[in-house]
C-alpha cells in the first residue's frame, strides 16, 4: 500500500494535493520547487493507495516529516514508515492529526524533545497602504550576511537548535538558495536591515510566509506592518491567499497579524525530535 513516489507520478501527486491547498502548500511547494525526487527535499516522498490504486495520503519523510491523509490507514502507515527514519527533525501538521500520527509513531519513533501549538492564520485580501514604503525590494546574496544570522535566530527561539552552528555550510545554502530563487524580501536602511519575510512555499493558491522579522530598535513604529501590507500587495497579485503560523505563546506577534488582518485558520501542532 506504500510506494516511493517518482518524477513520474509529480502530476497525480498535486492534484491530490491541491484538494486542500491552504495545509498542503508546504508539500506541494516542495514537489514545484525540487520535484519529488531531490536532495533538496532532504528526506523521501511517499504515497498510500488502496486497493484500487487511488492516493489516500502524501508524505515527505525525512528531515522535516509533512503528511496529507484522507484516512487513518495512510496516516498510521506513514507513522511505521517515519519510525525507520533515524535521523528527522520534527514532525509539522494539524493538532489532530500530529496526535494521531504521534500516538502510531512514539513507540518505536525518537523521543519527543520539544513540542509547540501553532496557529495557522491566513490572509485573502491586501489591506489598503496608507503609505508606500520606499526601498523594499528581493534580496541579492549581498545580503545574505545580514538575513541569514536573523533567520537562525528565529529558527533557534523556535527549536532550540541554532542552524548555524549545528550545520553552518547547509544552512548558508539554503538561505542563499532562497535569496537565489526571488524568495526573500528586504528593507534596508542605512546598511542595516529594517525588515525582512521569507516566502517558504507558493502555489497558485496559497503563499506561505515566515521568517517575518522587523528590527528591535524600531519596533512600535508601524514599519514592519506597512513592509508586510505592501509585500502582500505584490503577492496577492498572483496568489489567492497568504498564511503563515505563528507561535501560540508569542501575542506580540499574534496581536501584530491581526492587525495586518489576519484571522484564525486552524491550530497546528509542531514536534521536535
Amino acid at each position: 500500500m506504500i510506494e516511493r513516489l517518482t518524477s513520474k507520478q509529480a502530476n497525480e501527486v498535486l492534484a491530490f494535493l491541491s484538494q486542500r491547498p491552504i495545509h498542503t502548500v508546504c508539500l506541494a511547494g516542495f514537489v514545484r520547487d525540487n520535484g519529488l525526487e531531490s536532495p533538496l527535499n532532504r528526506g523521501s516522498f511517499y504515497g498510500y493507495r488502496n486497493e484500487a490504486g487511488e492516493l489516500e495520503g502524501v508524505a515527505l519523510i525525512g528531515h522535516a516529516t509533512l503528511l496529507e491523509t484522507r484516512t487513518d490507514r495512510a496516516l498510521e502507515a506513514f507513522a511505521q514508515k517515519a519510525q525507520q527514519c533515524r535521523n528527522a527533525f520534527m514532525i509539522m501538521g494539524e493538532q489532530e492529526r500530529v496526535a494521531e500520527f504521534w500516538a502510531y509513531y512514539s513507540a518505536e519513533g525518537q523521543q519527543m524533545r520539544l513540542a509547540c501549538r501553532e496557529l495557522l492564520l491566513a490572509k485573502n485580501e491586501p489591506a489598503e497602504l496608507c503609505q508606500e514604503v520606499l526601498g523594499l525590494r528581493l534580496a541579492t546574496l549581498d545580503d545574505l550576511e545580514l538575513t541569514m544570522p536573523v533567520h537562525a535566530v528565529m529558527a533557534e527561539a523556535e527549536s532550540g537548535i541554532n542552524p548555524l552552528e549545528t550545520d553552518p555550510e547547509g544552512f548558508r545554502k539554503r538561505c542563499a538558495r532562497r535569496i537565489e530563487q526571488g524568495r526573500t524580501w528586504v528593507l534596508m536602511k542605512d546598511g542595516a536591515l529594517v525588515f525582512k519575510a521569507d516566502i517558504q512555499s507558493e502555489t497558485p493558491d496559497i503563499t506561505y510566509l515566515e521568517g517575518v522579522w522587523v528590527n528591535p530598535q524600531l519596533r512600535g513604529r508601524d514599519i514592519g506592518l506597512t513592509c508586510l501590507k505592501q509585500l502582500e500587495q505584490t503577492l496577492l497579485e498572483h496568489t489567492s491567499s497568504v498564511c503563515l503560523l505563528v507561535n501560540e505563546q508569542n501575542q506580540e506577534a499574534q496581536t501584530f497579524y491581526r492587525r495586518a488582518g489576519y484571522s484564525l485558520h486552524a491550530h497546528y501542532d509542531t514536534i521536535f525530535l
